[in-house]
């Protein structure tokens, strides 16, 4: 089995994704998080688990991500969310599906709603960032900053150890995919799972995840001392317990 292979969008793009394809009709679906990609601990740990429990498993990097062809600058969260939507049509077609979402990858998880909704069987956000690009970014940059952005058209954020090209287009494209004041009618389980050492995404994202879904049946989980990756072991393995949880109520 190739641990990576590539979707073929047209003559230019193209997708990287990883897969396992069972006979059984479960899936779960990974959604990495900004300017990461599915080389990561999280996506290796639930492909592992998923191989072992004889389901199905997706992880796609967006364009401009990864190995992923594309521009990372010229992405956002329209684009993503289209790439997420595109390769679960081709790869997994009509088969019901576990969503998880890291990060920005949770926002893109609650744009497929409207797509999948049926097909969509749990749930889980991993330190969820719905709508970071307006609540995180645009909101806190001083005066200077957002006067840069909107003349260059990019601004180079400085975070911790990363610097991160933004774009006025992704910000403004940001604004085009509110997802907060929405709600999403659905009797899954769904479960946040958030720590409580996040510097870059405060646990009230999470929720306010929560309060989109109606009907559904719902759990926030807050890691003591978690980061926001929740990469390491103890934390995978706290995920995964959740995860198989959910698997047991959809099965």
């Amino acid at each position: 089995m190739k641990k990576f292979r590539f979707l073929k969008i047209s003559k230019s793009k193209k997708l990287r994704y990883t897969v396992n394809n069972p006979k059984d009709k479960l899936y779960v679906v990974f959604l990495h998080g900004f300017m990461s990609d599915i080389e990561g601990e999280k996506p290796q740990a639930f492909k592992k688990f998923t191989i072992k429990k004889k389901l199905g498993f997706l992880a796609i990097e967006y364009s401009g991500h990864g190995k992923s062809s594309g521009k990372f600058t010229s992405g956002n969260i329209t684009k993503w969310t289209n790439d997420a939507k595109l390769s679960i049509n081709k790869i997994i077609k009509k088969k019901n599906f576990i969503l998880i979402g890291s990060s920005m990858g949770a926002w893109i998880a609650l744009n497929l709603f409207k797509n999948f909704n049926k097909q969509i069987k749990g749930f889980i956000g991993i330190g969820s960032a719905p709508e970071f690009t307006q609540r995180i970014m645009w909101k806190q940059f001083n005066k200077k900053m957002k006067n840069e952005i909107i003349n260059k058209g990019i601004i180079k954020l400085k975070r911790g150890q990363y610097e991160y090209p933004i774009t006025y287009q992704l910000i403004k494209d940001g604004n085009k995919n509110k997802i907060l004041n929405k709600k999403i009618k659905t009797k899954i389980n769904v479960t946040m799972i958030h720590g409580n050492k996040d510097e870059s995404v405060p646990v009230i994202f999470s929720k306010k995840v929560l309060n989109i879904f109606k009907g559904a049946k719902k759990k926030l989980i807050i890691i003591k001392n978690g980061d926001h990756s929740l990469s390491k072991k103890p934390y995978l393995k706290r995920i995964i317990k959740e995860l198989d949880e959910i698997i047991l109520n959809v099965a």
